[in-house]
């Protein structure tokens, strides 16, 4: 199967992860100029090799940009599901905007999942982080540096990184997320449109956003029905006093309870 998935991995690791139950197995071969998100296609692929799918893929030797799953029976096992370490993101940036300290329990030592990188991105912008026994051990410093970095493989991480560089000392440049223009809403021009309308100083790249510091101020700020959006919104709004988040409530996509998280983490 041909399939251009430029736009997202998902449309990938969807077809690999139905691939056992094919009479034939299933071969997918990406035929589009780039492929974001690869390390979600390498969680999928894991998971299959976990259960007993025997999977070729390009890091194994096979033609690059294909994808092949043998038909077979899945084994039944027993797994502990890791945290979803991208949500963590705006727990560590509220520490990192407002020179705390947070926990974020059960963070693996070793994991495939891309949401890991959190720990290398904030630590540049100016945190400093700590595995224990306890789980994540975040604290900000004080001060939020610009960042330079190359987003394609953490896409998903681009809105809160994006609200932390509007309150950075310092200009930021992500880079290769042309793909978010087709998330939820696209993402890039959001965030431009939503940080400027704060005072913000942001402009669209051809394949992400060039931020430059400006002191912000109040507004609402609007989620597009985008739950990446909502919690960019409020990592800002940490930091801006009279920011107002419209429609938090599309956060339960993937956090249902993520306001009174928030406020819970503010109380405590």
């Amino acid at each position: 199967m041909e399939i251009d998935a430029s736009s997202s991995s998902q449309f990938v690791s969807a077809l690999l992860l139905s691939g056992p139950r094919f009479n034939q197995g299933v071969e997918v071969r990406h035929i589009g100029a780039s492929l974001p998100s690869l390390p979600h296609i390498r969680m999928t692929v894991d998971m299959l090799r976990a259960v007993g799918a025997q999977v070729d893929t390009p890091e194994s030797g096979g033609e690059p940009n294909v994808w092949r799953v043998t038909p077979g029976a899945l084994l039944g096992r027993d797994l502990t599901i890791e945290p979803d370490l991208s949500n963590a993101q705006p727990f560590l940036a509220a520490a990192l905007v407002t020179g705390g300290k947070v926990v974020i329990p059960d963070w693996p030592a070793r994991t495939t999942q891309p949401g890991d990188k959190l720990r290398e991105i904030f630590t540049e912008m100016g945190g400093s982080c700590e595995l224990t026994e306890y789980g994540l051990v975040f604290t900000g410093s004080g001060g939020i540096h610009g960042i330079d970095v190359d987003l394609s493989e953490v896409g998903e991480l681009t809105p809160g990184i994006a609200a932390v560089a509007a309150l950075a000392d310092s200009p930021s440049t992500l880079r290769g997320v042309a793909h978010l223009r087709l998330h939820e809403t696209d993402r890039l021009a959001a965030l431009t449109k939503e940080i400027n309308e704060l005072g913000g100083d942001v402009t669209e790249t051809a394949d992400g956003l060039h931020i430059r510091p400006r002191t912000l101020h109040g507004g609402t700020f609007h989620t597009y029905e985008d739950h990446r959006m909502a919690t960019a919104g409020a990592i800002i709004g940490l930091a801006v006093e009279g920011v107002q988040i419209e429609n938090v409530a599309t956060t339960a996509k993937t956090l249902p309870d993520f306001p009174e998280l928030w406020t819970g983490m503010l109380g405590a």
